[in-house]
């Protein structure tokens, strides 16, 4: 069986077309640039989110009036609800993910929950990009949310140098908040 001349030139303008965009969208990679800042990565079950640090200062060591700020602004951002945020249950698993140049000089991440209200989600370690992934059980505070916090610290000097906050939007505490309200609410009456 032998393919005719147009099924053959159709295929070939097919593939032509397709070299043709990949070439375009890699130009246009590269025209792009690198990211002015690195990128943390939360994973929630199947669902991501990429965030730019904080808190920064070009690669180079936070001192500690900054890290104060930081710590501050994140509070506002807390209150506010504007700090990048996923949805979580509690069956779900949850990992964070940092760039390669991160993961070179060394970082750390965790959340304000746990039983001793500060859970781990990652050890200081160099060279690994990624966490892991980790029962979201274990690191949820009772509230409806949660702050992830990830830092990139300098394992030999221990100077911090970048720091990305996340929220969790505990669905199932919402769920037994409003569960708890009604009864009380219906006492009241």
């Amino acid at each position: 069986m032998s393919l005719s001349t147009r099924v053959i030139a159709a295929v070939g303008a097919v593939v032509v077309i397709g070299a043709g965009t990949v070439g375009i969208s890699i130009a246009h990679a590269n025209s792009e640039g690198k990211p002015e800042k690195p990128l943390s990565t939360l994973v929630v079950g199947r669902s991501t989110l990429h965030a730019g640090p904080t808190c920064y200062n070009d690669g180079k060591p936070i001192d500690e009036a900054a890290q104060t700020k930081c710590q501050k602004d994140a509070a506002a951002a807390v209150k506010g609800g504007t700090l990048p945020s996923l949805d979580v249950k509690v069956t779900d698993k949850i990992g964070v993910g940092v760039d390669p140049e991160v993961a070179d000089k060394g970082w750390f991440a965790f959340t304000d929950g746990g039983q001793q209200q500060r859970a781990t989600l990652a050890s200081t370690r160099t060279g690994s990009t990624f966490s892991g992934l980790l029962p979201a059980s274990g690191l949820l505070t009772t509230t409806e949310k949660t702050t992830v916090t990830v830092v990139e610290a300098n394992e030999k000097t221990g100077d911090i140098i970048g720091v990305w906050y996340f929220q969790l939007k505990n669905k199932d505490a919402a769920g037994q908040e409003q569960q708890q309200q009604a009864p009380q609410e219906q006492q009241s009456q």
